[in-house]
């Protein structure tokens, strides 16, 4: 049912089959070839859904850092692992010299098996001027795949080990002065289709979700073509600092959507103290209803081991 197919020194592709066919539900690109601008880091595009409908946008001519599913940081005392210019309080964006990389180092696993899959990945995170600041693990566990039901998920464990010997600050635009401006974290970049579609976040909806608590976020878009619908549902974890996760999302000009724990408010990680975050991420067929949802995300957590 489950098959890993991995391109040593680039990418690791998780293919699904079934009576209908051989989907492959994402590609893991892990040693990205970008320019250093951009703030490489490892991504997953595309994502698609058990039907074979993709829900990711990659290097958009509006935003060209912006890739699929990724783990970043727009601030992180002073550097700039998100890509692109950083915000500068009375000056706006500004190009500097501060793009950071997260750097693949080792697979610690790669297995799967009875229709399931799991990835450890290590990693490292290093400053423009090479410094490393920052030891990860990762994990990556993909569950039982329902088929029938048109849905999957994606479990995430990160661990970051602060090796710096200073103090670790992780911030947002708005930290910095901007308003309603506070991404980073787990960040996903939906398809242009996805423009305008539902948001819907605890008892919240639409965009007034942008930077306000929940426990999770739904976003649900149509594509082009056949004018079906696709829904991604993002759950925060009990144990995550800050929980219920602040939400930075949008629908217009384009569909985006981050776990922003850091969305008004720095958080600092001491040297070699640990932060750690579990989300999940369900990417469905069809439109999801509200009921459904918060079934769905009332048997959460117990996905992330």
């Amino acid at each position: 049912m489950l098959t890993l197919v991995h391109t040593l020194h680039d990418a690791v592709e998780l293919r699904h089959r079934a009576d209908g066919g051989e989907v492959a539900l994402f590609r893991y690109v892990y040693a990205p070839r970008m320019a250093a601008r951009e703030s490489p880091k490892p991504y997953f595009h595309p994502l698609r859904t058990p039907a074979g409908r993709e829900v990711t946008a990659y290097r958009p001519h509006d935003h060209v850092w912006h890739k699929g599913l990724m783990l970043t940081s727009a601030q992180l005392s002073g550097q700039n692992f998100w890509g692109g210019p950083t915000y500068v309080h009375g000056q706006g964006y500004v190009q500097l010299d501060n793009n950071g990389r997260i750097e693949h180092r080792a697979w610690a696993a790669l297995d799967c098996a009875d229709g399931t899959a799991l990835l450890d990945e290590r990693l490292a995170w290093i400053t423009a001027a090479g410094e490393e600041w920052i030891a990860e693990e990762r994990r990556i566990a993909i569950g039982a795949i329902d088929a029938a039901a048109g849905h999957w998920s994606l479990d995430f464990v990160f661990r970051l080990r602060n090796t710096r010997g200073q103090p670790l600050v992780f911030g947002s635009p708005t930290t910095e002065g901007r308003p309603l401006a506070g991404y980073g974290g787990l960040f996903w970049r939906g398809p242009r289709s996805f423009n305008g579609g539902r948001i819907l976040a605890g008892d919240l909806e639409g965009p007034a979700v942008m930077g306000q608590p929940a426990p999770w976020l739904a976003f649900t878009g149509k594509h082009d073509g056949d004018d079906d619908a696709s829904t991604l549902l993002f759950l925060d974890h009990p144990e995550n600092p800050r929980y219920p996760n602040k939400w930075f999302v949008r629908n217009d000009p384009y569909a985006c959507a981050s776990f922003a724990f850091m969305f008004d408010e720095e958080f600092t990680l001491p040297p070699g103290e640990t932060l750690t975050q579990r989300y999940r991420v369900v990417i469905a067929d069809g439109a999801w209803p509200r009921d459904q949802i918060a079934d769905y995300a009332a048997r959460y957590p117990g996905g992330a081991p």
